[in-house]
């Protein structure tokens, strides 16, 4: 069979192998990466206001973030969301998408593999970068190339949770 007479599925399906021979990630590993992130994230103390004003009920949030991570580590397909848009909104800046890093990379280097873990972090990267230059944007930033979002009292965004 050649490239032109395999479906998109059976593409993708062959790429999700190949990371996952690469790399050791599967979706019992997404699932624990994820369980621990966020429970890191709802005890620290510039995060868990953040997401703890915004979910009550943290199981389908975890499970929209197994399939997300499971979009984005192994392109899996399974992920159907706008994550920009959920981020525009928030009151959040470059120390924010730090910290949402380093606990990020803390959890994939205690429970992942080296080569999975670094698979996961370039992505958290890539995610993080992203995220934080739509928000900025939308806070009517123009960002240079290295340069990082900083809110003033002036364009944090009115909490719509605590008003």
């Amino acid at each position: 069979m050649t490239v032109q007479e395999k479906s998109a599925a059976e593409r993708r399906a062959e790429i999700t192998a190949a990371i996952q021979a690469e790399t050791g990630i599967d979706e019992a590993m997404i699932d624990a990466l994820v369980r621990n992130f966020y429970a890191r994230i709802r005890e620290d103390d510039l995060l868990a206001p953040i997401f703890n004003a915004r979910i009550a009920d943290w199981e389908p949030h975890l499970q929209r973030m197994c399939a997300f991570w499971s979009s984005v580590a192994l392109l899996s397909g399974r992920y159907h969301g706008q994550p920009m848009q959920k981020h525009l909104p928030l009151p959040v800046d470059a120390d924010h998408f730090d910290r949402w890093l380093a606990l990020f990379e803390a959890t994939a280097r205690e429970l992942c593999p080296p080569k999975a873990a670094d698979h996961f972090i370039d992505r958290a990267h890539r995610v993080a970068e992203s995220l934080e230059l739509g928000v900025a944007i939308s806070s009517g930033a123009m960002l240079r190339k290295g340069e990082r979002f900083r809110r003033t009292a002036a364009d944090t965004p009115k909490d719509t949770v605590n008003g």
